[in-house]
């Protein structure tokens, strides 16, 4: 045993210092939990059918499969050319930074609060990765990206943003593109733009070359375990990333039911999907205000509400406890108190309300419930 102890320290120690020191990204799939309602991890609730009508299993597949791409591009309103197929948005957001970053030279720059994948990312590439803090709006504070601009060659922009589900202003987003112009890439990600079409910036790409949008199948298209999204940009950038893509990023069986996916009736059932959440959420948002314990829900443009609340750690146990899973947003800057709801099915949501309508809110004593007995530190987060 002593030699296998051994062993083990040596290939930890063999490992790149910022890896050793990386804390890995908190996937829902990794806090783990004993639930029956998911809601913490922006799935849909529901899962869709297909049958797979590819069967060349032998075969490596096709690098950019040709239908995925040409239906894709048709949905997005681009051209076939402007499109790069992977492993999902989190795959895009890799491979920029290793075609556009040099390790230990290069820094990317994000705005907290928003998606932790691309401090993960910067971070396992050897990459800084700078912060800008949102405005009390979760408005970007251009006046001080302008000055933090020296030496980043990648600036992420969440929009609809992660986990706030508010839209960035489109005005804001184009002062950036210009004040980046030829200077850095800016990569929007519009993970949820289904739920808010009317906002995507794709139509800008012909205006940008320095414009990169990622997107995924994994929440309006109801597969996220398929592990499939898109980088929509100029030509020229995508060749950039072709240099660096993985020799098959997409299995035959995923790019079978992507293609599916993207087919009229595919994209039909996805619009539909749209409605139903949307409607859920707007449920969800008028129920959640009516509960004491719920202090305030912003608005949202995607399939989620983030809402601030009176013992927000308590809550999240006590929902834990009763099988509902929701995500914690308490350490992220400027959410003190505020958990993350993903929008399920409507009983689903109805079970999130009978579960918080009892829960005492700040004017409760705290003898009114023995919820506020419980302490932060037996959240299992």
């Amino acid at each position: 045993m002593r030699e296998t102890t051994n062993n083990s320290a040596s290939v930890t120690t063999l490992a790149r210092e910022n890896v050793q020191r990386l804390t890995p990204y908190q996937s829902a799939r990794r806090l783990g939990g004993n639930g029956d309602v998911w809601l913490n991890a922006n799935e849909y609730p529901l899962a869709p059918t297909f049958a797979l009508t590819a069967q060349t299993f032998n075969r490596y597949p096709e690098c950019q499969p040709v239908e995925v791409i040409r239906r894709y591009a048709a949905y997005a309103g681009v051209q076939p050319e402007q499109v790069l197929v992977c492993r999902g948005a989190d795959e895009s957001i890799e491979l920029l930074i290793r075609a556009f970053c040099e390790p230990g030279k290069d820094a990317i720059l994000y705005c907290p609060p928003t998606y932790g994948m691309y401090s993960v990312s910067a971070e396992t590439f050897g990459v800084e990765g700078r912060t800008v803090m949102a405005k009390e709006d979760w408005q970007l504070d251009l006046p001080a990206i302008e000055q933090a601009l020296d030496g980043v060659k990648l600036v992420y922009v969440c929009s609809p943003n992660n986990p706030t589900g508010n839209l960035i202003n489109p005005d804001d987003i184009r002062s950036l593109l210009e004040s980046t112009r030829g200077k850095a890439i800016v990569a929007v990600d519009e993970a949820y733009i289904e739920f808010c079409p009317q906002a995507t910036v794709a139509g800008w790409l012909k205006d940008y070359p320095h414009l990169a949008i990622l997107r995924t199948l994994s929440k309006a298209f109801a597969l996220a375990g398929l592990r499939c999204g898109f980088t929509l940009a100029n030509a020229e950038l995508i060749e950039v990333l072709m240099k660096v893509i993985a020799p098959y990023p997409l299995s035959t069986p995923v790019a079978d039911i992507a293609a599916q996916a993207l087919s009229e009736q595919g994209l039909s059932a996805m619009r539909q999907r749209v409605a139903d959440v949307t409607n859920n959420r707007q449920w969800l948002r008028q129920q959640l205000e009516q509960c004491d314990c719920v202090e305030q829900v912003f608005s949202s443009e995607s399939n989620y509400l983030l809402a601030r609340f009176t013992a927000a750690s308590s809550v999240f146990k006590s929902l834990w406890d009763q099988g509902i899973i929701l995500r914690d947003q308490n350490k992220q800057p400027g959410l003190s108190g505020c958990l993350r709801i993903t929008i399920g099915t409507r009983q689903e949501c109805q079970r999130v309300v009978d579960a918080l309508r009892p829960l005492p809110g700040a004017k409760s004593s705290v003898n009114d419930s023995s919820i506020n007995n419980n302490s932060a530190s037996k959240e299992p987060m």
